[in-house]
């Protein structure tokens, strides 16, 4: 047991799975992992259906509409699977950095409301 100084809250512990469930996520790693899943979505979506077939290419052409440079055949694969990689980077990363501010938000409004509940009757004391 722990001394703490009047009007603070105890502090105890965290368990493992808590401080995991709340440790930030790392803002880069987390979009080179979102950019490369749809780079390769988007390449392997690419590929397969030049394979399957190559003369009805209409749901995947609607692509090129975003991705510049991006067509239905071998190098627009490659062309969208390295711009579905740059877009997936830069939404990962967002969603990496709005999760962490929420949780940083979250764990500030619960640490201040324990320390107003703490010191609640601070002038009993005095």
């Amino acid at each position: 047991m722990t001394d703490n100084a009047p009007g603070t809250p105890a502090s105890t512990e965290l368990t493992p799975a808590m401080v995991l469930a709340f440790a930030p996520l790392h803002k880069r790693h987390f979009g080179a992992a979102c950019g490369t899943a749809a780079g390769i979505l988007v390449a392997g979506l690419t590929l397969i259906h030049v394979a399957r077939s190559p003369d009805s290419d209409y749901p995947l052409s609607l692509l090129s509409q975003y991705f510049a440079g991006y067509s239905v055949s071998l190098v627009g694969a490659g062309i969208g699977g390295l711009w579905a990689g740059f877009v997936g980077f830069v939404a990962g990363w967002f969603l990496a950095f709005c999760r962490n501010f929420a949780i940083a938000v979250t764990v500030f409004l619960i640490r201040t409301r324990a320390t107003l509940a703490a010191n609640r009757d601070f002038l009993d004391h005095i």
